[in-house]
Order: C-alpha cells, then structure tokens, then sequence
C-alpha cells in the first residue's frame, strides 16, 4: 500500500512540470483548431454570398499571424465587391466576422481579401510608410498621413519601424484616425 501511496505522490509531483510543457502546445493547436473552423465558416458564408449574387470566385482559406485568412479571387464581377478604397470589402469582412462569431460565440480577427486587393493595397501604403518616414528622417519635419483604417495603419506603423530615426503614432477617432510620423529626438 505505501508503494501505491508513493507512486501517485511521485505522479502529483510531476503533473505540474509536465503540465507547463504540455499545455503550450496542446493549448496552440486549440487556438489553430478554432482559427481553421472560423475560415470554414467564413467560407461557407461567403460562398452562399456569391452563389446569391451569382458571382464566381474560388475561396482560399488559410491562417496567417494568429488569425483566419479568408481570400476570392478568380471572378470577374469581384471588384464590386472591394468596392472604392476597399469600403465594400470591408463591411463585408465585418458581415463575415459576425457570421463567425453567431456560430462560434468567439469575436473573430477574420481577414478577408477579395481579388488580392488587400495584398495590393499593403504593398503601396509599405511603400508610403517607408519613403514618408525616410523623408521625416532627412528633414526632421513630422508628417501626417490622411486618415486610413487600422489594417492600413497597420502596414504603414511596420514600414515606418523599419526606417531608423523616426516612430510613428495613430491620433484621431474613426473614421477620421490617422498615422503621424515623428523624427526621433
């Protein structure tokens, strides 16, 4: 009886360190499953949308930087669907989070891009965050870039990190909140 008594004690003992390596791992894969179930349901959503439109596109799911990454391309009528400046593509990635979060209770980080419009769009503002902030570098002058959304912002806070000599900071309230790019001291 003392070795069983023994036995579960060594066992106890054990469970915590085994469980602080255990946990991570098993912890990563719950979050993966779960991001990997909001681009299914995501994907079903979207693509009852373009059968009701009557549109083609090819659905891609992914998981990219902690969260679902849902893109369509291939039709020719998406572009209606990115909308000017992207306005459309992104009450539809908002319509697509909700539907998401209906079914799983979880407030989703979605991504949805539409025609690589997103891709395209992170190309340019890398490129206006990196020779905005180089030029502050040389003149010493702050400048204000016009109001974008945070995915933009986003892209242009990257770009400007890259550059030395300069930080960059969002002031304003949405829609009308913007990017600031400052000279070091």
């Amino acid at each position: 009886m003392s070795e069983t008594l023994q036995a579960t004690d060594d066992v106890e003992a054990s469970t915590p360190a085994e469980a602080g390596t255990e946990a991570e791992p098993q912890s990563q894969s719950k979050t993966e499953d779960l991001l990997v179930q909001e681009g299914d349901i995501a994907g079903d959503y979207l693509e009852r949308l373009l059968d009701l439109l009557d549109y083609d596109g090819d659905i891609d799911l992914d998981v990219e930087g902690g969260r679902a990454v849902v893109s369509i391309d291939g039709g020719e009528d998406l572009s209606k669907l990115v909308g000017p400046r992207g306005n459309v593509l992104e009450s539809l990635q908002e319509l697509t989070r909700l539907a998401v979060q209906q079914e799983t209770g979880v407030r989703s980080r979605l991504m949805l891009d539409i025609a690589q419009w997103r891709a395209g769009r992170r190309a340019e503002l890398a490129e206006l965050g990196r020779t905005t902030a180089e030029k502050v570098a040389a003149s010493g002058e702050r400048a204000r870039l016009h109001p974008m959304t945070p995915f933009e912002r986003k892209v242009v806070h990257d770009a400007v990190a890259a550059v030395a000599g300069v930080h960059s900071e969002s002031e304003g309230e949405e829609p009308q909140r913007r990017v600031i790019i400052f000279p070091k001291p």
